[in-house]
């Protein structure tokens, strides 16, 4: 089995740390660089996951969930250079992980395992003679609906775990965060409902279908968010809030106003306090809607997938504009470390790091393609051609 690379923890630690507290109070001595990860990336690596823990055992079973983050945490840990902490933690983190398919779970679509790869929802709405068929059900229950009810469950077994004393490599696990306290966004779980290609001719050929759709699924996501925040003594409207909505990209940037604005509207008064930032993530090609998401929901910060003109983004947004961005998934899958190096150079000295205000990432959600070697070609690059200039 290959060894991890030698790091010297405890001063890759220090570095993190000094880089993230100088960027944060707004005086970056070099772009950060973070990753986008979960438990998909070392699902397939023998070395990560050598008890070969399948997404049916880790979807069903806390101590299976919990032992497979905590190998997937001590794997990257050790393997991946990136400004986070490296080395064995004070505790481990938990959560409850059904990866992208909790919301369609919550609304009712059945789950699909489809071998190694990732978990997905079958459409519940396809048919057109059931396409109407939630509305006379009404809005599912926050707790006693049946994927709600088996994930609260979960949650409570991975919190007997913590609460035993329950360890790994030496080290406890902390109490679990609970699923659910975030959105896809109502037109992605609508996607998810009723399948995209159906879905986009409804907002053309049903337009009031759609509508009364989109409408159900934010109100099912008001009612379950306040509803879990309530229940762990959380406020109803947070100070800053984190939205996403990848399924905006099928739409122009009028058919996004039009059909899609509102709900979000909803959502943002609902769920973030007044004025408080808005902190977007949209993959793919959605560049012309990140204006009306400033002007209209107060967004200020975009977790970006491909593709992306980096530069030109900055031009059009300013310097103030929070980024995250780098090398495309499909680039960092395919290429090698001279290539992945190359084209982090070309992305930090192409104007996006204008107002410091960029943090360097996979363009969006580090796939398992990707070797650990590019990975490090990307720290490489950001602390050679990532650095600013003492003021």
């Amino acid at each position: 089995m290959p060894q991890p690379p030698v790091v010297d923890f405890e001063a890759h630690n220090a570095e993190v740390r000094e880089v993230w507290a100088a960027y944060h109070a707004a005086r970056p001595l070099r772009v950060p660089f973070t990753l986008g990860l979960n438990v998909r990336y070392t699902m397939r690596r023998p070395e990560a996951n050598p008890s070969g823990i399948g997404w049916r055992e880790y979807f069903a079973d806390a101590p299976t969930m919990a032992r497979r983050q905590c190998e997937h945490q001590h794997w990257i840990r050790h393997w991946l250079n990136h400004d986070h902490e490296m080395g064995l933690p004070a505790q481990w983190s938990l959560s409850v992980d059904w990866q992208n398919c909790y919301e369609a779970l919550y609304l009712g679509c059945q789950l699909e395992f489809r071998g190694t790869e990732v978990p997905d929802t079958q459409p519940l709405l396809a048919d057109e003679d059931a396409k109407y068929q939630l509305f006379d059900r009404g809005l599912p229950d926050p707790f006693a609906a049946p994927a709600a009810a088996r994930a609260w469950a979960l949650w409570g077994a991975l919190g007997e775990l913590a609460d035993a004393g329950w360890e790994f490599e030496g080290r406890p696990v902390a109490r679990p965060w609970p699923m659910g306290l975030g959105t896809d966004g109502p037109l992605t779980v609508a996607c998810n409902l009723r399948g995209a290609s159906e879905f986009c001719t409804d907002l053309l050929a049903d337009p009031d279908y759609a509508q009364q759709l989109l409408t159900y699924i934010t109100s099912a996501t008001i009612e379950r968010i306040q509803a879990y925040r309530a229940r762990l003594d959380q406020p109803v409207r947070s100070a800053g809030w984190g939205l996403a909505d990848d399924s905006v990209a099928l739409l122009s940037a009028e058919q996004y106003r039009a059909h899609i604005l509102p709900h979000h509207h909803r959502l943002v008064e609902a769920l973030r306090e007044p004025g408080g930032p808005l902190h977007v993530h949209l993959c793919g090609d959605a560049v012309r809607h990140f204006p009306t998401f400033i002007t209209e929901l107060g967004a200020v910060s975009f977790d970006t997938g491909y593709p992306i003109d980096h530069a030109a983004v900055r031009a059009q947004l300013g310097p103030e504009i929070e980024l995250l961005g780098g090398p495309s998934v499909p680039f960092l899958a395919t290429h090698g470390p001279a290539e992945v190096e190359a084209e982090c150079a070309r992305i930090l000295t192409s104007g996006v790091t204008a107002g410091g205000r960029f943090v360097l990432r996979e363009g969006n959600n580090l796939p398992a393609e990707c070797p650990p070697e590019n990975v490090w070609a990307m720290a490489r690059a950001v602390r050679r051609w990532g650095r600013y200039d003492p003021a």
